[in-house]
């Protein structure tokens, strides 16, 4: 499972012209899911989420979370994050998860951040063609993989 996360001052995901999601200060989460992903994946990454320290306390230093601020979380699907480039000039997608598997994935995950944040957690619309707006925060972009735990 991969992840970028994205301190946001605000960001939306609109389908079909109308708003679904939209936050002010918060994270926009992009999360990539794979065959191998598993329950344990979503729980260390909720964990690392919601206690990842990247937003400014009183002094100007990285040092809360974005519960500890009560920010805005949005997450989208991207299958994309886990292209492979190695070989000619078109990705292979042969990493990311199929519908049948990546779904249920997907709305753990969700309801996984939920309970974790204690914050509400909104989202895209899973295979739907998305346009996610963000303005990026600093920027500050983190990217984390289960992969690379340790």
């Amino acid at each position: 499972m991969k992840v970028v996360v994205q301190r946001v001052s605000e960001a939306s995901v609109t389908i079909n012209g109308k708003i679904k999601s939209e936050i002010d200060w918060g994270l926009l989460i992009l999360l990539g899911i794979e065959n191998a992903d598993t329950d344990e994946d979503i729980d260390w990454l909720c964990r690392k989420i919601s206690n990842l320290r990247i937003f400014n306390d009183e002094n100007g230093v990285m040092n809360k979370s974005v519960v500890d601020i009560e920010g805005g979380l949005i997450v989208v699907s991207q299958f994309t994050l886990h292209a492979s480039t190695k070989k000619g000039n078109r990705p292979s997608y042969i990493r990311a998860a199929k519908p049948d598997f990546a779904i249920p994935m997907y709305e753990k995950f969700l309801k996984k951040l939920e309970v974790v944040s204690a914050l509400h957690v909104q989202s895209g619309e899973f295979g739907a063609d998305m346009k996610v707006q963000l303005l990026n925060d600093g920027p500050v972009t983190i990217i984390m993989d289960t992969k690379n735990k340790e």
